[in-house]
This record gives structure tokens, sequence and C-alpha cells, in this order.
């Protein structure tokens, strides 16, 4: 690194970054993830864990530092409407996908931005500007070391960009942004056990809790205060006491173009690793027709071992008992999918996911790792699926890259479909219009983030 500091390159790269220097099909992407992130977001607006974080931000409207919290016309303290809109982006975990040494989602980070730009008045390419420097943040560092492997959760990297994209739509200079990142990665390590066992609310809240401490990170350095130098490589730093002591050595930032570009749009609402085993089982319900438990013989899922290690090792993963766990259990999600013909928002309600027939069909299964499935990952995430019928018919489908990852993008129509599936009882169609006109300009928007009063859901 140019001066010994990761944290100092990261703030230099950051700095330098210039609209201008962005090609235009990685602008196209980000607002592709600006629509998606918006769409997610306000979707989830009545479930429980975004309706307690939005009740607490309300709390706090006196705030002159403020930002909105969308489907609403409301304002609060812009640090908490950042954690209240970064749960509701990542509630139904339908917001996009970057896969690596470690995977995340690197729209968490959109809230913290948006907020951002909201404080400074900054136009859309600035707001564009941060998007792309979080996303690469996020993803270079998801591409140097897998922190899960050492019990932190993934979140740690979403705060780090947060951090760094905030401070550059706030305007701040190399120093600013270091100390930024500084503060963040200081105050940010959180435990893997979000994602372990029978998972809880907070699993969609983790990010949102990370993305606002980087952007209170970045609010702070935009005053001033400094934090603890050097902070990945000190007595007492990151590499030091989180990675203990492993060597790390982060990947280019921008290095063979943008990582924004590498990312992927979830075409169903499911962990990830899961998106090629519903395509694949829905490829088999199409072929036999109505499948019913008491038709199956045996179920056969082959995967590769970072989806096993997430969403199927964990015995709460047979018996799913909340929502979260259901959308990151494999053995549920294919039953659904083979039982009934799709995947939506209603399968992960507990009248599903605790119904006597997908338990059958789970008992029926047998998920192993194949090791070629290994070899494809991260670039492609293969799972195949083999079912037998008791007639003596047999189904096998295997799926790579499902619709919306980045080998098999979706194109602004596609995006499109899931906008208004998502949104269409929640706010008004031509309200959904204008934000959709708005956003696809989004460079040439003076105040970008105004955009989201448009999705204010009707009463």
């Amino acid at each position: 690194m140019s001066s010994g500091s990761i944290a100092r390159y990261m703030a230099e790269w950051v700095s330098q970054l210039d609209y201008s220097s962005i090609p235009g099909d990685v602008v196209e992407e980000v607002k592709k993830r600006f629509v998606d992130t918006a769409a997610v977001a306000v979707g989830a607006f009545n479930e429980e864990p975004v309706r307690i974080a939005r009740s607490v931000a309300r709390g706090t409207t006196g705030s002159r530092i403020s930002s909105l919290l969308w489907g609403t016309l409301e304002y609060s303290s812009a640090d908490m409407a950042v954690f209240a809109n970064g749960c509701a982006a990542r509630y139904f975990d339908f917001n996009d996908t970057y896969l690596s040494k470690e995977a995340l989602h690197p729209s968490d980070t959109i809230p913290a931005i948006m907020a951002a730009a909201e404080i400074a008045d900054a136009n859309g390419r600035r707001l564009i500007e941060g998007i792309v420097a979080a996303y690469e943040i996020a993803s270079r560092l998801a591409d140097s070391y897998s922190v899960r492997g050492r019990g932190w959760d993934h979140t740690v990297y979403i705060g780090i960009a947060s951090a760094a994209g905030s401070a550059k739509v706030l305007g701040l200079d190399v120093g600013g942004i270091e100390q930024a990142i500084n503060i963040a990665t200081t105050t940010g390590l959180a435990l893997r056990q979000t994602r372990a066992g029978e998972i809880s609310m907070w699993k969609g809240c983790a990010a949102a809790h990370a993305a606002r401490n980087g952007f209170f990170s970045a609010l702070l350095a935009w005053k001033g205060m400094t934090g603890p130098s050097p902070v990945f490589e000190g007595k007492f730093g990151f590499f030091k006491v989180a990675l203990c002591g492993d060597s790390f050595e982060l990947a280019r930032l921008g290095e063979r173009g943008y990582k924004v570009m590498e990312t992927s749009i979830k075409y169903w609402p499911v962990e990830y690793h899961s998106m090629s085993a519903v395509e694949a089982a829905l490829r088999i319900r199409e072929k036999a027709g109505e499948i019913k438990p008491d038709d199956i013989d045996s179920v056969e899922v082959r995967t590769f071992t970072v989806s096993y290690r997430i969403i199927v090792e964990d015995p709460e993963k047979w018996d799913p008992k909340t929502r979260e766990t259901a959308d990151h259990s494999l053995p549920y999600i294919v039953a659904a999918a083979l039982l009934d013909g799709k995947i939506w928002l209603d399968t992960f309600k507990p009248e599903r996911f605790l119904a006597q027939d997908v338990r059958k069909v789970m008992r029926r299964m047998r998920i192993e790792v194949d090791p070629k499935y290994d070899e494809i990952y991260p670039t492609g995430i293969a799972n195949r699926i083999t079912v037998r019928l008791k007639d003596g018919r047999v189904f096998d489908e295997e799926s790579i890259y499902p619709p919306g990852h980045f080998k098999n993008p979706l194109d602004r129509s596609g995006v499109e479909r899931k906008f208004n599936a998502l949104l269409e009882k929640l706010v008004p169609e031509d309200s959904r219009k204008r934000f959709l006109e708005s956003a696809w300009k989004l460079e040439d928007a003076r105040r970008p983030f105004e955009v989201m009063r448009e999705l204010a859901v009707k009463r």
C-alpha cells in the first residue's frame, strides 16, 4: 500500500474516485441496485422487526441531522434512519449478494450512503460515487479473507464499506475518510452467532447496525473526530485480534473493473446459495406436474461446502421454527418449491414452514456435498436435485447461474417486475412509475434522495 496502512490506501482510492471515470455499464448496474434495494425495503414495511426499528427511530425526530424513514414522509435522526431503512432492506433476505471468500450483501450499505447524501445535499453523481466506493471496499474485503471462519459476521465488512462510502458522499478528504474507516473498523466487530442455530430477528438487522455504525463513524470524522491507527496493522488492531494474526492481503481496489458488476440480484427471497436449488426444484415441478408428499420416494440434493455449512448442517435448518431460519434452510426451501411450484414471501410464513407436508418431504431428503461443485464456487452456485417418485419416474435438474446471477443478469424490465411485485399492494401505481422514471435517471438528479418520498406506503 502507498503508505503502509490499509486504511490509508482505502481512503486514497475512495478520495480519487470520480464519476467521470465510472463506465456507463457500471452506472447502469448501480441504478438497478438502487431500484432493487428500494423495492425490498419498502416491501418489508409492515414486518415486525422493521416496525420495531422504525418506532425507535421515530423517537428521534427532533434531530437537525435527519433522514427520511423509507416508506413514510417522516424523518428521524439520520443514524436511526439508516438502521430502520437497513433493517427493511435486509428483512426479506431479498437484496443483492456478492460471493467470494466471504459472502455478503453490498446493498446493505445503500441506506447509509443515502443518508449521507441527504445531509450533504449531494447530487446523483456523488451518490453513485459513494455506492461504487462502498461496493468496491465490501467486495474486495470479502475477496481477501473469510471472517466467518474466525467466528465474526460478514457485517464487519459492511460497516467499513459504509463508513468509506458515506465519507465520500459527505465530501471528506483523504484524512477524513481514513479516520471514518479507523473508527468503523475499531467499533464494528460482530459475532457470527447471528447466523448459527435457530436464527432470530437480528439476522435481518445485523447489517443495518453495521451500516449505521459506519455512517456514524463518517459523521464523527466529518466533524473532526480521529480514530485508532493503524487500525488494521496495530498492536491490538484488526489483524492481531480479529484474525488472530492470520495473513491478510487486501485485494486491489478497482483492479480489472468495479465489483458491482460481479454482484447478483436475487430472483427469489432466499439465502443466495440456495437460489440455484430453487431453479432446479421448480424445473422439476414444472416437468412432473403437481407433486404430493406421498408421491415422493426420495429427494437427493448435491450442493457445495459453503452452502452446506450455512444452510444445511445445523439441526435447526432441518426443523425451522422462525422465518429467518426457514429462508436459510436448504431442506425447507427445496421441499416448498417442489410442493408449491413457487417461492415467494408467503413461503416463509409460519403456517407454511411449520406445515406437515413440507416436513414429510424433508424427512425423505438427503443433502450431500459434491466436490466438483466446490470447484465452481464462488463464480457459480451449483445445486443438483434428483427426485424419485413412487410411480417410477425420476427427475434430475442442475442449476449453476440462476436468474439474476451476474452471469445471467436481470435487465431493467426484470428489475421492474420484481419492484412492482413487491410494492403493488403498498404504493400507488403512479407513485411507482414516478420513482422508476427518476431512478433510471439517477445520475442527473439534483437531490436523488428525495425520490424515496414517492414510495410512501398508502394507509
